[in-house]
């Protein structure tokens, strides 16, 4: 079983590969490939959502990095891209995080940062599966006396907060402003509200009591319901919405409606692009994207590329060609030029930043930006398969592409964390692409358990 997704290595705690006992194993191969990848100050900093399961896997995870002889500091919860930041900022080895990301509290996961901030490439995560399945992994502990230690940084939080501030132009305020913001009873329970509030905004929490086991639970980016409402209630400006980790955001408007990464995406390269920002004009997203963006950023003299879905292969791409701006439809917004991962709180600011220089509301700021009917469909499968390998599935797909004669794509692929398919279509015939998405669906079922 393949042990690294497209966003680290994720499964429901207690069941393989999150049991104590292989994620202790983790940190040991983690560890090895790590310390012989960067010769540093052999430290390894681990930060978490707030999943009652962290605190297991924080344990084990740090028992298998300090017996092959590399140090451990805990910042406890923290925003992934908060770890990024310390790992780099810190100049520090390596940086995990333990987080499931959008899923529910009984899932787990793990993601590695390198010295630099930035996610493993393939060949690393590699490296490491091949250790962790090795059955001589034992050979590698440390005598007694090189054992490594674990410290507590207690100022993570302080540190992130004011680092994500500076992104701002000194003498930036958001006062007058009125905001909504979920939490997710995540990661960023602490860090947005704060961060907000101390730059003027006057800001109403949601998902901002975290118990380990309320997390995504009807809240957050995939739960908006209470978020719209809140903001029609309050009157507010703009809602808020992170996933569990926070490297992620969406919003909605002051009517209530949801703005996706996409939109984020298009008003933000356009802000940029005006002020000669935005590297090459050039913007990389997902292969998820709406053809709406591209439409849009087409008509701005700005190019859209595509890359595999994953905020890690967005980075990629950006960085082989020296691209500053990116990021996917979830609401992963990548500005390279403050962080090197997706940053929930970078993106709240630029778009608060963005309202408050053009005296504009949200809903004038997307106007512009006309997205094409999308469906997704997720489709459970027991087990993943290569789908061109499924002859029905591809006839499937076919035949839709040919109903669709030219006026719209369809892209199925499986998902890089969960047992499941996903069937996407967009085009200017909702009822049209619904039905050839559930069509496509029903073969994939039929066929793939």
């Amino acid at each position: 079983m393949k042990l690294f997704g497209t966003d680290g290595i994720r499964g429901r705690v207690n069941r393989y590969p999150m049991t104590p006992e292989n994620v202790l194993r983790i940190g040991m191969a983690a560890a090895i490939v790590l310390r012989k990848e960067h010769h540093g100050r052999n430290m390894v900093l681990i930060g978490k959502d707030t999943r009652l399961s962290g605190y297991m896997i924080e344990s084990a995870l740090t028992s298998g990095i300090c017996s092959m002889g590399m140090n451990v500091t805990l910042v406890g919860p923290l925003p992934t891209p908060g770890i990024a930041f310390l790992t780099r900022t810190l100049r520090i080895d390596a940086g995990v995080v333990i987080s499931a990301s959008h899923n529910p509290f009984y899932d787990n996961g793990i993601k590695f940062f390198s010295h630099n901030g930035f996610k493993l490439p393939d060949e690393i995560e590699k490296k490491i599966e091949d250790l962790v399945k090795d059955a001589s992994l034992e050979q590698y502990r440390v005598k007694g006396e090189e054992v490594g230690k674990a410290f507590r940084l207690d100022d993570a939080t302080g540190r992130y907060i004011e680092y994500v501030k500076s992104t701002l132009k000194k003498g930036m305020t958001f006062e007058g402003m009125k905001v909504v913001v979920d939490c997710a009873n995540g990661a960023a329970y602490k860090t947005t509200p704060w961060l907000l509030r101390e730059l003027g905004a006057e800001v109403i929490s949601l998902g901002q009591a975290p118990d380990g086991v309320n997390i995504n639970d009807g809240c957050g980016s995939l739960h908006m319901e209470e978020l719209r409402k809140a903001v029609v209630q309050h009157k507010a400006d703009v809602g808020i919405a992170h996933d569990g980790d926070a490297d992620r955001t969406l919003l909605c408007d002051e009517k209530g409606r949801i703005i996706d990464g996409d939109q984020i995406m298009g008003m933000c390269a356009v802000a940029l692009d005006a002020k000669g920002e935005l590297k090459k004009s050039t913007v990389v997203a997902t292969v998820m994207s709406n053809l709406g963006l591209e439409k849009y950023l087409e008509k701005n003299n700005i190019r859209l590329l595509r890359a595999k879905v994953g905020d890690r292969y967005v980075v990629e791409k950006m960085l082989e060609n020296d691209y500053n701006f990116g990021g996917e439809q979830s609401g992963h917004i990548i500005f390279l030029d403050y962080n090197t991962t997706g940053d929930g709180q970078i993106t709240a600011l630029q778009v608060l930043n963005l309202m408050k220089g053009r005296n504009a509301s949200l809903s004038k700021l997307v106007a512009p930006i006309k997205l094409f009917p999308q469906v997704l469909m997720n489709v459970e499968v027991e087990k993943k398969k290569d789908i061109r390998a499924v002859p029905a599935i591809m006839d499937a797909i076919r035949a839709g592409e040919k109903k669709l004669d030219g006026r719209g794509r369809i892209l199925v692929r499986p998902s890089g964390t969960e047992p499941k398919i996903r069937v996407m279509l967009e085009g200017d015939d909702s009822k049209l692409i619904n039905s050839i998405g559930k069509q496509i669906s029903r073969v994939i079922r039929e066929t793939m358990q």
